[in-house]
């Protein structure tokens, strides 16, 4: 499957058109009320899923999930693993691991169990009341234990890269971001907030040293391997220096030549149409299968977004950017909580969906003030559209999934009352 993985990654199977998907939907639309009643359901829901990880006895282990042909076969499967997962959670309970098809030695690697869970605990402090919520704050502060000692311990999360994949850049991220908001935040005691600073400044200097060689950015992807220059991925990339943009704005010392670099990894990735690459090839300007724009809209919006954060980008670029998402978001949703990952024509991936409206949230409020609120508007109402019953979102095939899809459904429909992400000042 790793290699399945990679080729889908690096090579682009030149395919037929086919019919084009539905827009997203334009349909009721859920007033205020109803997303601050959501997104505490979310957290509620995040709270009874936090788990101790462990794969013996999983009924969703690697290679057993079962091919499900019917809804009531796929529902009565995942209250099985929840079951499972239920049956697990104690006390101690502190994480959720990311699930996806990827397993190193098995399992599922820290990258995606630190990465996981700092998206968790970004969205429950995303959540209302925060502060008077005491469930919720405590399971908070088991999260944030989680990833602070794994960061500061596991060595498969110090600065390096495993052969030619290797996912712990996710958790050198989120983690980053996580110990950034939560100082902001000011909801750390004296001695957490002191070692979230530590941590925090630790990962810049990790994320520095991991770009990709000389010719910067990130990706999880790097067939040359971890010393030699390779194709950046403006999927990792956006984020990733969003959260150095954050961290340059809390004082923290930041190095302009990364951050430029991978600016440009960026830039070198857009191609004539305004898609992005999946992976950076500056030679290649027009743009096929993958690369086309319903292969890439789940990843314009933050590429864009960006961009126009450290001045290089505009809000025109921007517009088009979420009118790509909105317009191709069936290429997203065709994909959703199907098996595999990137099937032709457009090589769509299932977590591509999550991440692209989340990006497509925080893009939103980069435009003019008059045209946010029918955007908003028609973002929420796709929301819903794919809301499940239990009042949680999910992208993936796998229930620990769940955690992921509502946290990021969380952060995406919080965005308008949240801080505005900042700009690169050198």
């Amino acid at each position: 499957m790793r290699i399945l993985i990679l080729a889908c990654v690096l090579f682009v199977i030149p395919v037929a058109a086919q019919e084009s998907r539905p827009a997203a939907p334009v349909g009721p639309v859920p007033s205020q009320q109803d997303v601050d009643a959501a997104i505490l359901k979310g957290a509620s829901i995040l709270v009874g899923l936090q788990e101790s990880y462990g794969d013996e006895g999983n009924p969703a282990r690697a290679g057993q999930y079962p091919r499900l042909k019917t809804d009531d076969a796929r529902l009565a499967h995942d209250e099985k693993v929840r079951g499972w997962l239920r049956s697990k959670q104690t006390a101690q309970s502190a994480e959720w691991p990311y699930e996806g098809v990827y397993r190193e030695k098995g399992v599922i690697p820290p990258g995606y169990r630190v990465g996981g869970t700092s998206i968790a605990c970004l969205a429950l402090l995303a959540a209302p009341e925060f502060a008077s919520d005491k469930v919720r704050r405590a399971s908070f502060d088991k999260g944030l234990e989680f990833v602070l000692k794994e960061l500061e311990k596991n060595p498969d999360l110090f600065a390096g890269f495993n052969a030619t994949y290797d996912v712990r850049g996710w958790a050198h991220a989120y983690g980053l971001e996580l110990c950034l908001t939560a100082l902001d935040m000011k909801v750390l005691k004296p001695e957490v907030a002191t070692r979230a600073e530590r941590m925090a400044k630790t990962l810049v200097r990790v994320l520095e040293e991991t770009e990709i060689k000389k010719t910067g950015g990130w990706n999880y992807a790097r067939r040359g391997g971890y010393e030699k220059p390779t194709p950046a991925s403006p999927f990792m990339t956006a984020p990733t220096l969003m959260f150095l943009f954050h961290a340059k704005a809390r004082g923290l010392s930041v190095d302009a030549s990364v951050v430029d670099r991978a600016l440009k990894s960026i830039e070198d990735a857009r191609l004539d149409n305004d898609a992005f690459q999946y992976s950076t090839n500056p030679s290649r300007k027009s743009a096929t299968g993958g690369d086309d724009v319903p292969g890439a809209c789940a990843r314009m919006a933050a590429a864009e977004l960006v961009l126009h954060l450290a001045g290089r980008g505009g809000v025109d670029r921007i517009r088009r950017a979420v009118d790509a998402f909105f317009t191709h978001w069936g290429e997203l949703e065709v994909r959703r909580r199907q098996s595999g990952t990137h099937i032709p024509p457009y090589m769509v991936a299932p977590y591509y969906f999550h991440f692209g409206h989340r990006y497509a949230a925080l893009a939103i409020e980069q435009l003019p003030e008059n045209e946010r609120p029918a955007l908003r508007d028609r973002l929420r109402a796709t929301y819903w559209k794919t809301r499940e019953s239990n009042g949680a979102w999910n992208d993936r095939e796998f229930v620990r999934s769940e955690s992921f899809g509502t946290a990021m459904a969380m952060l995406g429909l919080a965005t308008p009352n949240a801080p505005a992400p900042a700009v690169w000042k050198p």
